[in-house]
């Protein structure tokens, strides 16, 4: 992005033209994006602490909210205003070849960036088992959502101006150029107001994709310790992890069982035929009563444990026993 922004801006000034001042400026706001989304997913792996306690993971829809206010602010209003400047001051547009050539080689660069960042994100849907667009929609990956969003305003951006500038060249008028620093603007606005929204979604707390809440429920249910689950949330919190809470009816015999299967029942018959009084009872109920309720903290332990290593992505796992 810095090459290209360095690229574009000398064609700009050989040129003079609006539509590759826009695209000059389109990259130098990719540029900044780039350092503002390496903080944030720098941030986002730090370890939780008594202050954060879930820890940083949302910083990764933080610094892409940044970076699409920043599109939108930087990147569209400078190429609405050059591209309405060059309607009402028009420029004569010069070296219109160096300009098309230097744009050729932004576009194979920028197509080349757009393919690594749709592949990452083709191989990321597949995982979860969603369609390409609709996990890009949904902003699970919101860095490489961002990258992929600025390669392909780039791409188009190019074309564009490309356009734009051979258009104002073949008919030796200003307007075309002009008119393609507005589209470019618009191209940038439209990004930018996605980017924004959809990762406001998820920072206000957003439920993660229904097949994979069907997923965990189904491992959950299959449990022979669960009769039933009741309020369930799954919420997505950035950084590829996942909070999940629900409320668990624990099949009491089962426990029961889990608990016998653990100890030695010829010797809970032997403490049984040894009770000849009331204490002696309440002893007795209130020992086994206790090991009862450690076991079901076990088996809650054991079911978190296998669900966070069938689904990686489970950061924080609450159950509650009902």
């Amino acid at each position: 992005n810095a090459t290209n922004a360095v690229v574009k801006t000398i064609g700009w000034l050989f040129t003079g033209s609006a539509s590759l001042f826009s695209e000059a400026v389109h990259s130098i706001a990719d540029t900044c994006n780039q350092l503002i989304l390496t903080f944030g997913l720098w941030q986002s792996i730090k370890k939780p602490n008594p202050e954060h306690p879930y820890g940083y993971s949302n910083m990764t829809y933080i610094s892409s909210l940044i970076s699409g206010v920043g599109i939108f602010c930087f990147g569209t209003g400078l190429a609405w205003y050059h591209g309405v400047t060059g309607l009402l001051h028009p420029q004569e547009i010069e070296s219109v070849y160096w300009g098309l050539a230097l744009l050729s080689g932004s576009f194979i660069s920028e197509s080349a960036t757009l393919y690594m960042a749709v592949n990452e994100i083709r191989a990321s849907a597949k995982q979860t088992g969603m369609r390409f667009w609709e996990y890009v929609g949904q902003g699970y990956k919101p860095n490489v959502n961002v990258v992929l969003l600025e390669d392909l305003a780039a791409v188009l951006g190019v074309s564009v101006a490309a356009a734009s500038m051979g258009l104002s060249s073949y008919l030796n008028s200003h307007i075309p150029d002009a008119i393609g620093s507005l589209v470019i603007g618009c191209i940038l606005g439209g990004v930018a107001s996605f980017i924004i929204y959809s990762n406001t979604a998820a920072l206000v707390g957003r439920s993660i994709h229904p097949n994979q809440i069907e997923s965990i429920n189904s491992d959950l249910e299959n449990d022979r310790m669960i009769r039933a689950l009741y309020d369930i949330k799954a919420t997505d919190m950035g950084s590829q992890s996942v909070m999940f809470k629900a409320e668990v009816d624990i099949d009491g015999k089962e426990i029961t069982r889990s608990y016998l299967e653990k100890i030695d029942i010829h010797q809970i018959l032997d403490e049984i035929r040894k009770i000849d009084s009331i204490e002696q009872a309440e002893t007795f109920m209130l020992k086994h009563g206790e090991n009862v309720v450690d076991r079901v903290g076990a088996e809650i332990d054991r079911i978190e444990r296998n669900l966070r290593k069938k689904h990686p992505y489970l950061r924080h796992v609450d159950l509650e026993v009902l």
